[in-house]
């Protein structure tokens, strides 16, 4: 098997920031794609696994979802008369 030095390198430098970024925290941003999304790493490219959105599963969601027979009712707001700070 035939590498060149640039390719091994280039992963080798992957690797590393895989693994400083798996230490410190990844800086996540969040990613779409057509029928899935996803959370990737800007510093090191990681991804994962997502989640899946198609038209298929947002249907059975919704049915899963569906609303009880009595709705929640809302709580009325109590006003406090002092602030406290912590």
């Amino acid at each position: 098997m035939e590498t060149h030095a640039g390719d091994l390198g280039g992963r080798v430098m992957d690797r590393v920031r895989q693994m400083l970024c798996g230490l410190h925290g990844h800086d996540t941003l969040l990613q779409f794609q057509e029928d899935r999304m996803f959370l990737r790493c800007v510093s090191c490219g990681h991804e994962t696994p997502g989640w899946d959105v198609s038209e298929r599963t947002r249907g059975a969601a919704r049915r899963r979802a569906q609303p009880q027979a009595q709705p929640a009712r809302a709580l009325p707001a109590q006003l406090i008369s002092a602030r406290r700070v912590a």
